[in-house]
């Protein structure tokens, strides 16, 4: 359990130190270059996703519950990466016309045939950060991701303040996984073998490819938006989206990721250890929850004062798309650790399954709320966020007796302080009209309620997350 407690602390130091750092980045190159740069860049995400997607194949997740891993699979699944990054990378660089005419943007054409090498020097280190993951590294992983976003982050800020627009963006994510790939094989010590084994090959991807199929559903849906809003609006729309949609699934994705990075190999250690699995489940949940919920309830209430003072007046009309997405996205935290603990026990086929059910849904309801403008399509991701974690919790409870009334009751007591929280930090709304009073006030009186609540509400969590904060 010292491992564990030592990998959050650095998992939290890893997504906080990098993911921080490239958020703050992000806000300032976009005070730097236009809504419709970042359009363009969020054009391509689909086709970025779904091909790093099939780039790791579900093996990544596949090496780490295979508990009697080698060198022989590591090897046979970097040259599996490796030549799928290649092939994925002509497809791009051969297709790159039709999406520009798909769009009907022909800058695209250079920017996707460049940025698709990303695909390459990604695919040159997910094993190195695999095995890294797999010993609980996170000191290494946070140290070589800090340096390579921090350097990268500097040239792109520079480019964007000399008026490079959309290349700033394209470079500074180029050089960040070039020196991601440099750093990872410098200073991780594996090295590949010159075998590629069948029979490893056949027995990661029985696991891997219901992962692979799962996570392509996944990729498709989430990246689907700017797709639609690329092809029926316009490229500042979709600037609008992507700041909003990246703004509101921060902090979720990575205060989730702190935990699952670290309890995802545990949970599969103890796969075998049903009473284990039970017993620790809603601590997870409200160890996440207790962090996610007010968070995301917070940014719901102070995105408008946020947005003008941090991004500027010219992307104020982002601001109502963070509102809905923040509470969108709060579900992530839930969702996220049922996943993890169908995935840790094996079955991968219940994952897919549950999958195939929700993105069925899920285009169904963005098919509806395309006529309806860029707001509705938010409200359609909030609906369909809270049917996921209904049917997410009906495929847990096949393996483990973890119902909706236990999931319920391990987090509803911090929502209810979360939103109650909310509602009395509202009160700086009325007295005040200054953006910064409104902003700055929310947020004290907000954590004043909270952590004056949480002492009664949810006193361990309290306890725990201060010893975590100490070390």
């Amino acid at each position: 359990m010292a491992n564990a407690k030592a990998g959050i602390i650095w998992s939290a130091v890893e997504r906080f130190s990098v993911q921080g750092t490239q958020f703050i980045l992000s806000l300032i190159i976009a005070r730097l270059v236009t809504p419709s740069d970042f359009g363009l860049i969020a054009m391509l995400s689909i086709f970025m996703a779904i091909a790093q997607v099939f780039t790791d194949s579900g093996f990544g997740s596949a090496l780490i519950q295979k508990k009697d891993r080698n060198d022989v699979d590591y090897s046979t699944v970097f040259y599996f990466n490796l030549g799928i990054a290649i092939c994925l990378y002509l497809v791009l660089y051969l297709s790159a016309p039709l999406i520009s005419s798909f769009y009907k943007e022909p800058r695209l054409i250079d920017v996707t045939r460049c940025i698709g090498l990303n695909l390459i020097f990604l695919a040159l280190c997910l094993i190195q950060r695999t095995i890294l993951r797999i010993h609980l590294n996170f000191k290494k992983i946070a140290t070589i991701s800090l340096i390579s976003m921090l350097l990268s982050g500097t040239v792109g800020v520079y480019l964007a303040y000399i008026g490079y627009g959309v290349w700033a963006l394209v470079l500074q994510t180029l050089i960040n996984n070039f020196l991601l790939a440099l750093l990872f094989w410098l200073t991780t010590y594996w090295k590949p073998l010159l075998v590629f084994s069948v029979s490893s090959f056949k027995r990661l991807f029985s696991f891997g490819s219901k992962l692979l199929v799962s996570h392509l559903l996944h990729t498709v849906y989430l990246n689907l938006y700017s797709l639609v809003i690329g092809r029926f609006y316009n490229a500042s729309d979709v600037g609008y989206y992507n700041r909003a949609y990246t703004i509101a699934q921060y902090p979720p994705v990575n205060l989730v990721m702190i935990i699952t990075n670290v309890m995802y190999p545990i949970q599969c250690e103890h796969q075998n250890d049903k009473k284990w699995m039970i017993e620790t489940f809603p601590e997870f949940i409200r160890m996440t929850c207790f962090v996610v919920f007010p968070v995301m309830v917070l940014l719901a209430i102070v995105a408008k004062p946020f947005v003008l003072i941090v991004l500027s007046e010219k992307w104020i009309q982002a601001a109502p798309l963070i509102s809905i997405l923040a509470i969108a996205y709060m579900w992530i935290a839930i969702g996220t650790l049922n996943n993890n603990i169908i995935n840790a026990s094996g079955r991968s086929d219940l994952y897919l399954k549950a999958e195939v059910i929700k993105k069925v849904i899920a285009i169904v309801i963005l098919i509806a709320t395309i006529p309806f403008g860029i707001l509705w399509l938010c409200i359609g991701l909030l609906i369909y966020n809270l049917i996921d974690l209904v049917i997410i919790i009906h495929y847990t409870k096949k393996i483990f007796p973890l119902g909706y009334i236990l999931q319920l009751r391990a987090c509803l007591p911090i929502l209810t302080l979360s939103i109650i929280s909310g509602l009395i930090s509202c009160v700086v709304n009325v007295i005040s009209g200054n953006n910064w009073i409104i902003l700055m006030g929310n947020i004290i009186i907000f954590s004043i309620c909270y952590i004056i609540g949480g002492r009664y509400i949810c006193p361990k969590e309290i306890k725990l997350l201060l010893s975590f904060m100490k070390k």
